[in-house]
């Protein structure tokens, strides 16, 4: 068996699967629940409407499509889906048959209770708008008996007034038989009326007198839920031709009519007819709305036990459509990926599968010869699969690949750290990822808010960015802009002097920046210069690290060349030049350049500067300027390291290809040829009782022998490494800058919110205090800690993505993506 590790994906291995038929869904449901194989579709040509169980799929989405029915009902009826459906499992035939009558059934119901609810919610509708329009044209009868001269003169005045608002007297009622006056009444929506008036008086020419008012009671859309505000409205005017103009534009603008007689006395007979029907309508839609509810509540302890079962089922033969049919032994045969560790746990699962159905014929599981590449698997828990996911966002590793993930557990925090290094606020994100761990078993459901979930699926990313945060603000001696004195001071300031002073060094401080360097004049000046040369021996040892790993990878594909032709030359230049300047930068650390002899004078020149070394070590090779001198022999080492840097370029861009044409020329003077082929692969069962051929095919194309682009992508790939060197190490530069950002912001903070406040007194003070610790803690949050870092956080991926994998890792492989009922669930 072999040993599970992250710095390489798991060993996988193809298999070959026999199961019965009458077995084969129970069978597969079992394998959905080990969640530990990829099947291969063995019919590809084949369309996916004519597949075997595309029946059956299409039953279960019609299942599927009523219980989301059933899902959308809950909320209109302040019904929360209560139950749990962890250990539901998939079913029998018989017993999905049941379910769907079940289900069925109860959608039959509810469709007749909704059908028959909004039936009588438009008819309650009806009957509320008629009561209003009889309501409110009452008061406007009797406002009409007093305007019967004013209405009679307006059939001759274009100029008389749309509307007349005034307050009206009472009179008697109008005779309209004798006037030959007209009226039409209905209800319109609000937002419609003014456009409805001008259309009116245009039409009519101001022919009408038109009266309205609001409705005040809510009235509830059946069909929509929406709340509608609405207006009464009565028109009268002069002749049955404006009548029907009337009524053809009341009923263009959706406005509905309601005929009123003009008798007050059968108005008022028809206002309480209307009314004792509303109150019918009230009590039979309050018992059809609480024999629905109790419907649902039914069907909502069982809901999501259900859901849950069909989305099982319809996996299964999603998946059983992969396979194919062997009509002469009457099974199902099935391919797929699995890991080789967990062979032993499949054979287990099939033959409780077998042992539970009571089945007298066996799943047969066979390991298959193959030279296709696997799919990548990286076993992960809940600590690692968040770095690793990092990884897998850049790419793939190929199957057997070193993986980047292993190393990113540290590297990833750390190199964050270098940016982000403070004391105090890596322990506000430390706490605020401990939280999330805390709580991670209530906080780990669905339906989170997106943000939420992000946070929530690094929490163990934030926890160690949070860890060397701390780690990286006591090197820098910096915890909210402030220092920390933990140890004795290394340095020692003169008494009574005035003006410019100087410290005078009487020993070293244990651990970090010495606190005497905070506050001082040249302070910025020694941080940058510290954390720009820590920036370059950071970035040169992580790319090192990654050149190497290449020998790994080599090693296990069998490119023994590879290691000759690019692993030393790649490593040779890169620490003729890189590896050199970091070796200048820490001698340079270990020289006191200040020493002085016995007799006073200075040992050593002024300390040179190292970029100034490093330009003319290329400008004028083998000649050090005294200024610039670090050691004797200088200009012979440098020259030395510039040649062979030099000859690893031809290196690496002329003898692999060369070699890789000499063993081709090699293979076919003795007589071989590299046609493309296509090989078939055929696996027979020879010692089961089920004895007979089954073929696999699978194509196997061998490429023809090209020089010309293999010294191509040797050029482009010589190129890319060599400039690449140069621009990534440059790139590391930026955990020095972002340093920096985050320490100046730090002390802005600081210096424009509780600074000032610290020198006040008396109650102004502490009010004072107060408002400006609110003021910077919430900055704090919002710049420092959520921008920084997140600024920090895509930085760091940037150098691990670009500047550390490209040495070694080529992330063109693919996911392991087995056949899982708790991955299906945990996606939808």
């Amino acid at each position: 068996m072999a040993y599970s590790s992250l710095f390489r994906s798991e060993e996988m291995s193809l298999i070959q699967l026999y199961i019965p038929q009458e077995t084969a869904p129970y069978t597969v449901a079992e394998l959905g629940e080990l969640g530990l194989i990829q099947f291969r579709d063995l019919n590809p040509d084949v369309n996916a409407f004519q597949r075997a169980y595309v029946k059956e799929i299409r039953r279960l989405d019609e299942m599927e499509r009523r219980l989301r029915f059933f899902a959308a009902q809950m909320p209109k009826s302040d019904i929360e889906i209560v139950g749990d459906a962890t250990g539901a499992r998939a079913r029998s035939a018989t017993e999905i048959d049941e379910l769907e009558e079940k289900i069925k059934e109860h959608e039959r119901h509810i469709t007749q209770m909704n059908d028959s609810y909004e039936e009588l919610q438009k008819r309650y509708l009806e009957l509320t708008e008629a009561r209003h329009v009889l309501q409110e044209t009452a008061e406007f009868f009797e406002e009409a008996v007093s305007r019967q001269d004013n209405i009679r003169n307006s059939f001759d005045e274009p100029t008389a007034p749309l509307l007349e608002h005034q307050d009206l007297e009472q009179g008697e009622p109008i005779a309209f038989s004798n006037l030959n006056l007209g009226f039409v009444t209905g209800v319109i929506s609000r937002a419609k009326m003014q456009t409805f008036e001008r259309i009116l008086w245009r039409a009519l020419r101001g022919n009408l007198y038109l009266k309205y008012a609001e409705i005040d009671e809510p009235i509830t859309d059946p069909e929509t839920d929406e709340v509608l505000e609405k207006n009464v409205f009565i028109i009268f005017a002069h002749g049955r031709e404006l009548i029907n103009k009337i009524r053809k534009i009341s009923e263009s603008l959706g406005a509905t009519l309601y005929k009123v007689d003009d008798n007050p006395d059968q108005r008022k007979k028809s206002l309480k007819e209307i009314t004792d029907q509303i109150e019918d309508h009230n009590s039979v839609l309050t018992n059809t709305k609480n024999a629905r509810k109790s419907e649902l509540v039914n069907i909502a302890e069982d809901l999501l036990v259900w859901m849950t079962i069909v989305k099982k089922e319809k996996a299964i033969y999603h998946n059983m459509n992969l396979f194919i049919y062997d009509s002469n032994r009457k099974c199902l045969i099935a391919e797929g990926w699995c890991p080789t560790n967990d062979l032993d746990q499949i054979r287990q699962t099939l033959k409780a599968a077998t042992d539970m159905l009571g089945s007298t014929v066996p799943s047969i599981l066979n390991e298959l010869p193959t030279t296709k590449e696997p799919p990548t698997f990286q076993r992960t828990n809940k600590f690692t699969v968040g770095f690793q996911e990092i990884v897998d966002a850049y790419g793939v590793a190929r199957y057997r690949e070193v993986n980047p993930g292993l190393f990113t557990i540290i590297t990833f925090p750390f190199l964050f750290a270098v940016m982000f290094g403070d004391c105090g606020h890596g322990v506000l994100v430390f706490l605020a990822a401990l939280y999330f761990i805390i709580r991670e078993k209530s906080l780990d459901k669905p339906g989170k808010d997106e943000i939420l979930e992000m946070f929530f699926g690094g929490r163990y990313i934030i926890l160690l960015m949070g860890l060397f945060s701390i780690y990286t603000g006591l090197i820098y001696n910096d915890m909210f802009s402030r220092t920390l004195i933990l140890f004795p001071s290394g340095f020692v300031w003169p008494l009574n002097q005035t003006g410019q002073i100087e410290a005078r060094q009487v020993g070293v401080y244990h651990f970090g920046i010495d606190p005497a360097w905070h506050g001082t004049d040249n302070y910025l000046l020694f941080t940058n210069s510290y954390k720009m040369k820590m920036s370059i021996i950071l970035g040169v040892i992580q790319m090192s690290f990654g050149i190497i790993l290449t020998i790994y990878n080599y090693t296990y594909f069998k490119k023994r060349i590879s290691i000759y032709t690019e692993f030393i030359p790649q490593m040779l230049f890169m620490q003729c030049i890189f590896g050199y300047l970091v070796f200048t930068i820490i001698y340079k650390w270990s020289i006191d350049w200040y020493e002085k002899d016995s007799e006073g004078n200075a040992i050593h020149n002024s300390p040179p500067g190292l970029l100034n070394m490093l330009i003319y070590m290329f400008l004028q090779p083998g000649t050090v300027a005294e200024s610039d001198k670090l050691y004797s022999g200088q200009g012979i080492v440098q020259a030395t390291l510039l040649i062979i840097s030099l000859i690893c370029v031809p290196w690496m861009l002329f003898v692999k290809p060369f070699i890789l044409r000499r063993e081709y020329k090699k293979i076919r003077t003795q007589g071989y040829h590299n046609p493309q082929t296509d090989a078939t692969r055929i696996s027979t069962d020879e010692d089961n009782e089920y004895g007979g051929a089954v073929v696999a095919e699978e194509m196997l194309e061998i490429e023809e022998f090209d020089f010309g682009e293999i010294m191509v992508h040797q050029v482009i790939h010589t190129i890319e490494f060599c400039l690449g060197c140069i621009s990534n190490t440059a790139s590391y530069l930026r955990l020095w800058a972002l340093s920096l950002a985050h320490a100046q912001l730090s002390v802005v903070l600081w210096d424009m919110t509780l600074k000032p406040t610290l020198d006040m007194k008396g109650i102004f003070g502490i009010i004072a205090f107060i408002i400006a610790l609110t003021l910077w803690f919430c900055l704090t949050i919002g710049i420092l800690l959520l921008m920084e870092g997140l600024s920090a956080f895509l930085h760091a991926l940037r150098l691990h993505w670009v500047e550390f994998n490209n040495k070694f890792y080529e992330g063109t492989g693919r996911k392991f993506e087995p056949f899982s009922f708790e991955k299906l669930l945990k996606e939808e």
